[in-house]
């Protein structure tokens, strides 16, 4: 396994995995690696001759009052894990090399920014859209994977990657959960012992709708009244939204048939959680 920080370098590596004939499946994370990262990489490792791992904590995705400078950072675990996993190269850049001097050039995917998270973290997806854009640029891979736990991410990347006809596969891949339903989040290790626990009420809720749905019910507040009920029983949780919407969209379902994508976020304690279900 090899570390590079310098884009050049790296683009300079895999064009010649690439004349070889070698496919390169990719895998961006912000670092602080967990079993939903280590799923993705080693999806990528069954479907690829090369795998790369991007470790780079993004600034512009993060708001003036997030947790930027808190976001953990282990970054020699990172790296004993994706050596473990049989990663080949590890993107590792510094934040001058990808936010250069005078930078100002942006990608926007307009309409799926407004709706969800993009509600209470203004500016966020363009962070995101744009980091991995540039990651895209400069890795150049056959495939890209990506966690449905962020969901809404994934959703507008597809769409960046259809509407600037960008070489790539996207494959997005399940949600992985600890033994008790918890989504695995790198924000899990900021939660106290009862926060832990309270944490548990955002996938109580998603079987709760599924339950009503499964067994007839298809009205859209109903759903989310039911839901929010449940959450609001616990003290140390505070809903940002809850929604049942179009998976492709993202807009607003009345009636729950077919496809449906159930995603919420809640803070828990001062930690903010999201987690999803969905139905195609």
């Amino acid at each position: 396994m090899r570390l590079i920080k310098s884009p050049s370098l790296i683009n300079k590596e895999l064009k010649k995995r690439r004349i070889k004939g070698q496919g390169i499946g990719f895998v961006p994370t912000m670092g602080a690696l967990h079993e939903g990262h280590l799923s993705l990489i080693r999806q990528a490792r069954r479907d690829n001759d090369i795998v790369v791992v991007s470790i780079f904590v993004n600034p512009k995705q993060f708001g003036p009052k997030e947790d930027l400078k808190k976001y953990p950072r282990p970054l020699s675990k990172d790296l004993k894990l994706c050596r473990k996993e049989g990663v080949d190269f590890v993107f590792f850049p510094k934040n001058e090399d990808i936010y250069p001097g005078g930078f100002s050039t942006y990608v926007n995917v307009e309409g799926l920014d407004k709706f969800l998270c993009a509600k209470s973290r203004p500016g966020h997806f363009r962070g995101v859209t744009t980091i991995v854009a540039k990651l895209l640029n400069i890795i150049a891979p056959d495939v890209l994977y990506l966690g449905q736990k962020d969901i809404q991410q994934a959703v507008i990347l597809q769409r960046m990657v259809k509407d600037l006809n960008i070489p790539v596969k996207v494959k997005v891949m399940p949600i992985v959960r600890s033994k008790d339903g918890l989504a695995l989040s790198s924000r899990n290790a900021y939660l106290n012992h009862k926060e832990r626990r309270d944490a548990l009420v955002l996938s109580q809720a998603l079987k709760l709708a599924v339950f009503f749905i499964n067994n007839g019910a298809s009205d859209a507040k109903r759903i989310i009244l039911r839901m929010r009920q449940l959450i609001e029983k616990r003290q140390s949780v505070r809903i940002d939204y809850v929604e049942i919407v179009d998976p492709v969209t993202l807009k607003p379902l009345k009636k729950v048939a077919g496809s449906f994508l159930i995603v919420l976020a809640v803070w828990v304690g001062k930690t903010r959680l999201i987690d999803n279900f969905l139905r195609k």
